[in-house]
């Protein structure tokens, strides 16, 4: 194992608790400019601690989660009896708390940025597609092709543990 400055210790935190994730939730957490800056600081300073999974999402290794101690961004499955436990940002803990659930019609994402407003929070619409996108790549959402995407959640809200994930430094 090689020693990582605090700064990538950090970042490599942030990999393991958001997984799978993509360039741009990393790029809009870490304050950088692009997605291929991202890219690049990937594969300069933590190459050997992430990969990419069938769906080009990123993923930590194994060795970075021990190395680091922090917990995955998706324990279990949902299944078995036991709650999915996902660790995500403020926003995504409030799309969870006001999407459709699995019994019920999707929606749209202007739909669930009405929704979120109405429970107090700001997003701009963007914020609210990518915060969708993300939790669907997490599994907890599931995408609904009509004219447009909608979304509700893959199974019960009560069957689901959403934790905090603490701001990046």
């Amino acid at each position: 194992m090689s020693e990582l400055d605090e700064e990538a210790e950090s970042r490599l935190g942030d990999i393991v608790a958001l997984q799978p994730t993509k360039n741009k939730e990393l790029q809009e957490r870490w304050g950088m400019e692009s997605g291929s800056e991202v890219h690049q600081y990937l594969e300069s300073e933590l190459k050997q601690y992430y990969y990419r999974d069938e769906n080009s999402l990123i993923r930590a290794t194994q060795e970075a989660a021990e190395l680091v101690g922090v917990e995955p961004g998706v324990e279990g499955d949902g299944e078995a009896g036991g709650p999915r436990v996902i660790r995500v940002p403020e926003l995504q803990k409030g799309i969870v708390e006001v999407v459709a659930g699995p019994d019920e019609e999707s929606e749209s994402v202007v739909s669930v940025l009405h929704k979120l407003r109405d429970a107090g929070f700001d997003p701009e619409v963007d914020e609210v597609r990518s915060g969708l996108r993300s939790l669907a790549n997490k599994g907890v959402v599931t995408t609904v092709r009509r004219t447009v995407p909608t979304y509700k959640l893959t199974v019960a809200r009560e069957d689901i543990e959403v934790e905090l994930l603490e701001p990046s430094a």
